[in-house]
C-alpha cells in the first residue's frame, strides 16, 4: 500500500524533522529571552503554530501565554493579531466555530482599516462562513475582497475568489457554480496556473458529476490529473483521487473506486493524516471493496476510517472543551485584576475589617470548638458505617452475581450432558417415533438454554457496578468484548481458577489473557495489581 512517492514523502519528513525540533527550540529560547508582551505574544503564536499538529496540548499551553502577553501589551493591533493567528491555527485543526470566533474579534479592529489591511482577514472570513453553512455572510465578504482585487488587478487571487464562490453554490445551484468555476478557469488559464488550474479542474469534475454528466466530469478530472503530473501537489491530488472515487461509486464502478480511494488514501496518510479528507477517502476504499467482495482488506480500511473518525470526534471535543477553559480562565483572571484594583483603592478599609473578622472567627472558634469537633467525630463515625453497609451490600450483590452466573453455567453443562445422551439413545433407537421424540426433546431443551449467558451477566453486572465500564472505557478505549468480560470479572476479585471454571477456558488460557489485558492496560512493566488497578474504576 506505499507507492515510490510515498516513500519519497516519508524520507523528505525525516530529513527535516530534525530542523523542525531546532526551530522550535530556537523560538521557545528566544522567547525566554525577550521582554516586551508584544514580541513575547508574536513569539509564542509562532510556537503554538509549528506545534498545532504534533503536539497540540502544548500549542495550547503557548496560545494562552500569547494571550496573556497580546492582553497586557495594551495594543490594538497586536491583540487584533493574535486573534487573527490564533483563528488560523484553529481553522487548520477544522475546528471552524472557534476559527470564526476568533476572527470576528480581530475584525473589530481591521473594519476601521484600508481594505489592503483586511483583505486576507475578510477572505478567511469568506471561506469559513461557507463551510459553516451561512452564505449570506458568505457572499457578503466574497463580494468585499472580490471588489477589492478588481481595483488591485490581481488575476490570481480573482480566480481564486470565483473558485471559492462557485463552491459555496455546489450543492445548491449547481449553473450558478458552474458559471462562477468557468470565469475563473478562463482567468487561471491566462496566467497559466497549473497549481490553480489543477484545483479548479477538479471542482468542475464534482459540478458536473453531480449534474450526472459523467462523461464532462470524467475529462475535466482528466486535466486535473494531466496538470498535478506537472506541479506535484500531493494535496491537491489526493483530493483529486477522492473525488474521482466518489463518483466512480455513484456510477457502481466499485473496481475503479477502490483503486482511486486506496491512492487518496495512501498519500494522505502521509501529508494529512487524521483530517475529514482522510476519513472520507478510507470510507470509500472499504466501500468499495466491500462491493467488490474483498472483505478481508475492506476490514482493514473499516478499522482505519474508525480509528480517524475517533479521533476527530475526540479532538473535537477536545478543541471545544479547551476553549471553554481558556475563556473561563481568562474572566477569572479578568475579575482578579478588578478586585486588585479595588483593594488598591479601599486597602485600609479591607485590612481593619479582615481583623474585626479574623477576631470574630477565633472567638466563634474557641466559643464552638469542642462541640463542632465532637460534631465531627460523630459524622465520620456514621459515614464509616454507612460505608461498611455499602461495601457489605455490595459484596452480597457480587456473590449473588457469581453464584448466578455458576448456577447457569452448571445448568448449561447439565443440558450439554444430557443433549449428548440423547444423540446417543436416538442413534440406537430403532422406531422413528422414538427418534422424532427424542429430536423434540432436544430442541425444547436447546430453545431452553438459549439465553445468552453472558449478555445476562453483563446486565446484571452493570447494574450493580453502574459506571464502571464508562469510566474503564473513558480511559482505555480500544478494549474488546472479551477483555470487557475479563475486567468485570476480575472486579470482582475471582481466581484464576474461578475464572476458567466460569468461562470454560483452561486456567493457562486465563493467565494469558490477564498478560494480554495488563498490556492494554499499560501495566506491563508496573507492580500494580491487576485487580486493585481495576477496583479503581467504581
Amino acid at each position: 500500500m506505499t507507492s515510490p512517492m510515498v516513500f519519497r514523502i516519508i524520507i523528505l519528513l525525516l530529513c527535516f524533522q530534525t530542523l523542525y525540533s531546532q526551530q522550535v527550540d530556537n523560538l521557545i529560547d528566544s522567547l525566554a529571552d525577550t521582554t516586551p508582551s508584544a514580541k513575547k505574544a508574536s513569539l509564542s503564536v509562532q510556537i503554538a503554530s509549528e506545534l498545532a499538529i504534533s503536539d497540540w496540548e502544548r500549542a495550547l499551553y503557548y496560545l494562552d501565554i500569547a494571550k496573556e502577553n497580546a492582553i497586557a501589551s495594551d495594543d490594538a493591533i497586536v491583540l487584533a493579531d493574535f486573534y487573527y493567528s490564533t483563528g488560523e491555527i484553529y481553522y487548520a485543526k477544522d475546528a471552524v466555530d472557534i476559527a470564526l470566533e476568533n476572527y470576528l474579534k480581530a475584525y473589530e479592529y481591521y473594519s476601521k482599516q484600508p481594505a489592503s489591511d483586511r483583505f486576507k482577514l475578510e477572505n478567511n472570513l469568506a471561506i469559513v462562513y461557507a463551510r459553516s453553512e451561512n452564505k449570506e455572510q458568505a457572499l457578503h465578504y466574497f463580494r468585499k475582497v472580490y471588489n477589492f482585487q478588481k481595483k488591485q488587478k490581481d488575476t490570481v487571487l480573482l480566480a481564486s475568489i470565483l473558485n471559492n464562490m462557485g463552491t459555496l453554490y455546489l450543492d445548491e445551484e449547481i449553473d450558478s457554480s458552474l458559471a462562477y468555476y468557468n470565469t475563473a478557469l478562463a482567468l487561471s488559464n491566462s496566467l497559466n496556473d497549473s497549481n490553480l488550474n489543477q484545483y479548479i479542474y477538479t471542482n468542475l469534475g464534482r459540478a458536473y458529476a453531480i449534474k450526472k454528466d459523467f462523461e464532462k466530469a470524467k475529462s475535466f478530472f482528466s486535466k486535473a490529473q494531466s496538470v498535478g503530473i506537472r506541479n506535484e501537489n500531493l494535496g491537491n491530488e489526493a483530493w483529486l483521487y477522492t473525488e474521482l472515487a466518489g463518483m466512480y461509486m455513484e456510477q457502481n464502478q466499485a473496481d475503479s473506486a477502490a483503486f482511486y480511494a486506496k491512492n487518496a488514501e495512501e498519500l494522505l496518510d502521509s501529508v494529512a493524516p487524521l483530517t475529514f479528507q482522510h476519513q472520507r477517502a478510507t470510507q470509500l476504499a472499504y466501500k468499495s471493496l466491500l462491493e467488490q467482495g474483498a472483505f478481508e482488506e475492506a476490514s482493514i480500511y473499516f478499522e482505519e476510517y474508525a480509528t480517524i473518525t475517533d479521533s476527530l470526534n475526540l479532538e473535537d471535543k477536545r478543541v471545544n472543551v479547551e476553549r471553554l477553559l481558556v475563556e473561563e480562565e481568562y474572566r477569572n483572571r479578568e475579575k482578579i485584576r478588578q478586585l486588585e484594583e479595588a483593594k488598591k483603592e479601599s486597602r485600609n478599609y479591607i485590612i481593619l475589617l479582615a481583623l474585626l473578622v479574623a477576631l470574630l472567627l477565633l472567638g466563634i472558634i474557641v466559643v464552638r470548638y469542642r462541640n463542632k469537633w465532637q460534631k465531627v467525630r460523630l459524622e465520620k463515625q456514621l459515614a464509616l458505617a454507612k460505608q461498611q453497609e455499602l461495601n457489605a451490600n455490595l459484596e452480597l450483590k457480587n456473590k449473588e452475581l457469581i453464584g448466578k452466573a455458576m448456577v447457569e453455567m452448571h445448568r448449561t453443562e447439565i443440558v450439554s450432558e444430557i443433549l449428548q445422551e440423547l444423540k446417543e439413545v436416538k442413534r440406537k433407537a430403532a422406531k422413528k417415533e422414538t427418534q422424532y421424540a427424542i429430536d423434540t426433546i432436544a430442541k425444547r431443551l436447546k430453545r431452553d438454554t438459549s439465553t445468552n449467558l453472558w449478555e445476562e451477566f453483563e446486565t446484571r453486572f452493570e447494574q450493580v457496578h453502574e459506571s464502571f465500564y464508562q469510566k474503564l472505557f473513558q480511559k482505555h478505549p480500544e478494549l474488546t468484548s472479551k477483555d470487557k468480560r475479563l475486567c468485570a470479572l476480575l472486579k470482582l476479585n475471582l481466581t484464576t481458577k474461578e475464572i476458567a471454571q466460569l468461562t470454560g477456558q483452561s486456567p493457562k488460557s486465563v493467565e494469558n489473557a490477564r498478560t494480554r489485558l495488563r498490556k492494554k492496560l499499560e501495566l506491563t512493566h508496573s507492580e500494580t495489581d491487576l485487580s486493585l488497578y481495576l477496583a479503581k474504576f467504581n
